[in-house]
Order: structure tokens, then sequence, then C-alpha cells
């Protein structure tokens, strides 16, 4: 059933001509068996309306417009020759909806017009033998509503289509603008990666220097700070090598901006402070260190503060006015856990896809930007019982 419906669908010319072929036979048989009422030459004005009828029914789809115009020609022509209406007159009702449907605004309309007409000329050309007066105009007021409803269903149909054509391409326009502001997202949000990046790898280079200094200053004097600052510029130079290789993984898409200036990169420790500064903005925040505390290297400890700020300001712009938040750092042996949980409302998924919380991140896209640089690993979603949690987990060694 399934193949036969496809064939039909892609061959609706078929479909038509087979209906018309059907609707020519019954016209036929009705003129011939009406012995006793026309003459032999409006019968064979009849036979020749009803087969220009049935080409109608078939090129209906095809050409519309000039089918519409061959239905005026044949009804004026049954009107001149007498044929009176038969079975093959239905033709008019096909041709008013595909008009409405298919065609041209003017054969809409001219099709409209054509089928009120119609009913009522015929019924004045060939009168209800025993109707009365009123009789004979409440016959043609019930045959004129067909061609309304045809010419309604069909322009309902119309209608139809272009409100799904718009639909279509909106959902297209939209899902291009998605995926364009998805890219933009993630270029800006490299950028800054970079720019931070370079922070932490200045700073130690920067240490790298200090340390050479001093131990060219004290190598003879003391050659055991010497190898002490020597084993820490050797353990800055392998970090500083990391941060390298992740950095030279990052497209930087634009220059520092003109009065911008580099400052000092937040880390873990500053965790505790920004979550001070989230209570004192009026969200309730639990926040608890397990594990022993150790240093950690540059990436990781930007990575973790970042993650952090982002998850609380989505907390405290979509969570509600009752919501509250709980931050957990976790020290293992070879990474730091992080879980920011809360118990708002929260806001939609694509939310924190589309766009950050806090104007210059972008929600989850910049976070797992963030993670992915430090080769760990971030699961965010709705908790079971409302609100929002985001676990990640962060390597301690570079990821090679």
């Amino acid at each position: 059933m399934q193949r036969l419906y496809d064939f039909l669908r892609r061959h609706p010319t078929w479909v038509d001509g087979f209906w018309a072929v059907i609707l020519l036979g019954l016209a036929v048989v009705a003129v011939v068996n009406d012995a006793g009422g026309p003459s032999s030459g409006n019968r064979a004005a009849g036979v020749v309306c009803a087969l220009l009828l049935s080409v109608v029914v078939a090129l209906r789809r095809r050409v519309p417009e000039r089918m519409l115009l061959l239905t005026v020609v044949t009804g004026v022509a049954q009107l001149i020759f007498d044929a009176e209406t038969g079975p093959a007159d239905f033709a008019m009702l096909v041709i008013v909806y595909t008009c409405a449907a298919n065609g041209a605004r003017w054969s809409s309309r001219l099709a409209l017009g054509a089928g009120l007409c119609a009913a009522p000329i015929a019924q004045i050309r060939w009168p209800e033998e025993h109707a009365s007066g009123p009789g004979q105009i409440a016959v043609a007021v019930f045959t004129m509503v067909p061609f309304a409803l045809a010419w309604v269903l069909g322009d309902s149909l119309r209608t139809r289509r272009a409100y799904l054509a718009e639909l279509e391409e909106r959902a297209a326009r939209l899902e291009k603008e998605r995926e364009a502001q998805s890219k933009v997202a993630v270029a800006a949000e490299r950028a800054r990666i970079a720019r931070e990046l370079h922070d932490v790898v200045a700073h130690n280079v920067s240490v790298m220097v200090v340390q050479a200094d001093g131990a060219a200053y004290v190598l003879d004097a003391a050659p055991d700070q010497a190898k002490k600052a020597l084993e820490t510029i050797s353990g800055t130079g392998r970090q500083a090598l990391a941060e390298m290789r992740r950095l030279l993984g990052v497209l930087r898409t634009g220059e520092r901006e003109q009065g911008e200036e580099y400052v000092p990169q937040p880390d873990v420790e500053q965790i505790e402070d920004l979550v001070a500064q989230v209570r004192t903005a009026g969200l309730p925040v639990d926040f608890k260190v397990e594990g022993t505390p150790r240093p950690l290297p540059s990436g990781v400890e930007l990575t973790a503060y970042r993650i952090v700020q982002e998850a609380l300001t989505n907390t405290r712009k979509h969570g509600g006015p009752n919501a509250g938040a709980s931050v957990r750092l976790v020290y293992f042996d070879d990474g730091l856990g992080l879980l920011v949980e809360d118990d708002g409302k929260g806001a939609p998924h694509e939310l924190y896809e589309d766009g950050g919380a806090d104007g210059r991140g972008h929600g989850l896209i910049g976070m797992r930007e963030r993670v992915g640089m430090v080769g760990g690993t971030l699961d965010a979603g709705p908790r079971p019982g409302g609100g929002f949690r985001i676990s990640v987990l962060l390597p301690l060694k570079p990821a090679h």
C-alpha cells in the first residue's frame, strides 16, 4: 500500500486522468440513457462538453489557469447549445478548488466568481418544472454552496502551504543563525582563553628568569641554593611548555584591545573570595574543600575558578529568588574535582548552550572549551529534584 501511495504521489496526472475517464464514462452514459429528453443535436453537444470537462479534470494540475478558461468556455457552450447539466459538470467544482489551491491569484478570483454565477445561470436556463419562484431561488442558492465550499477549501490549503513553507524557511534561517552564533561563541571564547593562557605562560617565564638570575648570583657561594633554583626552573619550564602546547591549539581571533592591561589571573584559593562575593550579592552558597590542598598548574587553577564563577552566575541569574547553591572542591591524587549544584528553578538547557550568563563567556560552550583545554571532562544537566548540576574533573598532569 505504501508503494502504491508513493507511486500515486509521484504521478498525479495519471491519477487525474483516471478520474477523468471515469467522469467521461458517467457523463456519456447519462446522456445516452436520457432518451426522452434532449434532441440528438443537444446530445452531441452534451457529449462534446463532457469530453472537454474531462480534459479539464485530467490537466487541472498541469495548467490550472488554462483549464479554468476552458471550463468557462465549455459552460457558455452548454448554455448556447442547450446541453443540460450532468455528471461532467462536477469538473467545475474540481477546477474551482484547484485554482483556489494552486492557481494564480487572478484565476482563484475568477473561479470563485464563475462558480457562484454558474448555479443561478443554470437555474434560469433550465428551471425546475414544478418549483415556484421562491423555490427556484432556493434551489439556485443551494447549488451555489458547493462552489463556495470548494473555493474555501482550496484557499485554506493554499494558506496552510504558505504557512508551512514560511515555518520551514524560518526554521532553516534560525538553524543557520544558531550555527553561526555558536561558531562566533567558540571563536570568541578561544580568543579569551588564548589571552589568559598567554598570561599564565608569561608568569612562568618570569619565574624562570628570576630563578635563573638568583642561581647565577649564588652559584659559587651557595651551590645548594643554586641547585634548588635550577630545579624550580626545570619544573616551571615543563609547566610552561605544557601550557604552550595547549596554546598552539587555540586560534586567537582578535588582538588585545587598546588600553587592556595584563592582570594576575585568579586561582583556586580565590574561589573562597568569589563565594563570599556571591553571598554578599544575596545567593546562599555552601562551600567545602575535600582532600589536601596543594599547588596546581596555573591553567587548571584558572579553569577551576572560571567554571565556578560561570556556574554561580548562572544560578544567580536563572535560579530564582529562593535558590541556593553548593560548591565542592575535591583534591584527588591525580586530579581536581568540581561539583556545583543549585536547587533553583533553573533555565532551559539551550540558554546555557547559546549564551553566557556573565556576558563574556558563553555558557556550557565556554565551559567545555576551558575544560577541554586542560584535558578534563565536564558533565552538566538538570538535577532530578530540580535545579542544575555541573560536575568537572580536571587532571593535574597535562594531557599529551
